[in-house]
């Protein structure tokens, strides 16, 4: 006999998505996956947002409904609705985005195979525009111009210094790991930079070969907040730097730190956000001293 299918909980949070909410609601309840808790979290909507998660509610008894007087940031927002709830694996879920329909099934199965010090299943994505027009994947396949660098899998605590490959909307959590953590942190702007970093330390990481979510591109998304003269996350990316020195045990790790964090002094520099530069330059000097330190005991 099978065993009972681990539940899965998925915090869908909200702001200011009214356009998109329909489509992705409706991707949570066409999960050919049974075993689902469903969190649905308005963060201050001012859209009308919070009337459609109603519906959705009322029409679903068993969904749990989370509306946020004003906005508490992504990070406290999703804690809000992670705590409370039960599910052995989490998704975060921007609802606007789509769940393809075997995406928690096939996810739930890959880490079902794993050994338990894994802590996350990420997979690749489709994307697409405001109308729902295809744009691409975020993984090419070989030889065909691959926008981002090839997935990695197992101990990636040092690839996740170094570059960006995981689609944020892919992930799919072990509870365990976000509890070692202690959830998101509050004080961060966004949350998957901090996550990849705290978790991959001790955790690791699996890729799965498939198509799992649908990414929307729009001008309302984190992503476009990022423009030539301004980026409002350079701060907390940053911070998780600064975290990810306490981290580091060898000289290939500080090296791969210190790639990511030239990369910020320069981004920093050409936004002309010179406390930030500032701040990026020390943590550089502070881990060319750790690298220094490290062979002076070598």
């Amino acid at each position: 006999m099978a065993s009972a299918q681990p539940l899965v909980t998925v915090v869908a949070l909200c702001h200011n998505h009214a356009p998109y909410l329909r489509e992705a609601l409706d991707s949570v309840l066409a999960q050919d996956y049974a075993a689902l808790e469903v969190w649905l979290v308005d963060n201050g909507s001012t859209d009308g947002s919070p009337a459609i998660l109603q519906e959705y509610a009322q029409h679903n008894p068993a969904w749990h409904l989370l509306l946020l007087p004003e906005n508490l940031g992504n990070c406290r927002a999703f804690n809000q609705a992670f705590f409370q709830s039960q599910g052995e694996f989490v998704v975060d879920f921007a609802t606007d985005d789509v769940l393809l329909p075997q995406r928690l099934s096939q996810q739930v199965a890959l880490f079902r195979q794993l050994p338990p010090d894994y802590g996350l299943v990420y997979s690749n994505c489709e994307l697409i525009g405001e109308a729902g027009e295809v744009l691409g994947l975020h993984h090419r396949p070989a030889g065909a111009g691959r926008l981002n660098p090839h997935p990695a899998s197992g101990w990636v605590f040092t690839d996740v210094l170094t570059r960006y490959f995981i689609s944020t909307p892919t992930m799919l959590m072990r509870r365990a790991t976000l509890l070692a953590l202690g959830g998101y942190d509050e004080t961060l702007s966004y949350e998957d930079f901090d996550f990849w970093v705290r978790a991959s330390r001790d955790w690791r990481f699996q890729y799965q070969d498939a198509v799992t979510t649908r990414k929307r591109r729009h001008p309302r998304s984190m992503s476009a907040q990022i423009t030539r003269a301004h980026d409002p996350y350079l701060a907390s990316t940053l911070r998780v730097c600064e975290k990810a020195l306490a981290l580091c045990r060898t000289p290939a790790e500080l090296r791969a730190l210190a790639r990511r964090v030239r990369y910020e002094l320069g981004h920093a520099g050409r936004r002309r956000q010179w406390a930030a530069a500032g701040q990026a330059l020390r943590l550089l000097m502070n881990i060319i001293g750790r690298v220094v330190g490290l062979r002076g005991q070598a």
